[in-house]
């Protein structure tokens, strides 16, 4: 299975360069266990599918704390059958996939309400796409349930899910919404928008 994340960070402030490198070195416990790639439109981020979204977060949030307003756009895959299996992408613990939804739900919240926090409070809206099963809609109500559910739910917008709070948690749900929800062999991907230090945040909360 390939796991991985193309992303693009934006900063507008006019010494926005400085920022987005000084950014880099947040991601550094991770880079010995990612294949990073970087070109003029997006970032490519490859491994074990447990540190794609703290990967995100740590260099969302090292540029957040400028102060500046900074926004993230990642399209996030794993499991594309038209993508190679990589060892790189291995989990470090894998764990049985359990059919029970109700069990996986229980499971993603407590793991949003363990995430450290991390200071920062962030805005992101997403859509999941569990691709290939014919009950994939199960999965997706499944997540939304879950989302509902944890301290991070903001809304529902057309075409997605607004959350809002820390980013630690943030992040977290994110994160247990592409492990916990879609089958395991399928194809599961996320597309997100995310948002910090925004002049218009108070007229969108």
């Amino acid at each position: 299975m390939k796991c991985g994340a193309q992303l693009s960070l934006y900063v507008m402030a006019d010494d926005f360069v400085r920022i987005i490198l000084s950014s880099l070195d947040a991601i550094s416990p991770y880079r010995d266990r990612l294949r990073i790639e970087t070109d003029d439109i997006s970032t490519l981020i490859v491994g074990p599918p447990e540190l794609i979204f703290p990967t995100m977060r740590e260099l969302f949030v090292a540029a957040a704390r400028s102060g500046h307003h900074v926004a993230l756009h990642a399209t996030i895959s794993r499991g594309c059958p038209g993508e190679p299996d990589m060892e790189i992408c291995e989990p470090a613990q894998p764990t049985a996939f359990d059919d029970d939804l109700e069990k996986r739900k229980a499971s993603a919240a407590q793991a949003v309400a363990d995430a450290p926090m991390s200071g920062q409070r962030v805005a992101i809206q997403f859509s999941l796409y569990p691709l290939g099963p014919a009950d994939y809609m199960d999965e997706i109500y499944g997540c939304i349930d879950f989302l509902k559910a944890s301290p991070v739910f903001d809304r529902a917008k057309n075409y997605c899910t607004r959350l809002a709070g820390d980013a630690g948690p943030v992040f977290e749900a994110l994160s247990q919404a592409w492990l916990s929800f879609g089958d395991p062999n399928a194809h599961v991907a996320i597309d997100l928008t995310a948002s910090a230090n925004s002049p218009s945040r108070d007229a969108a909360a």
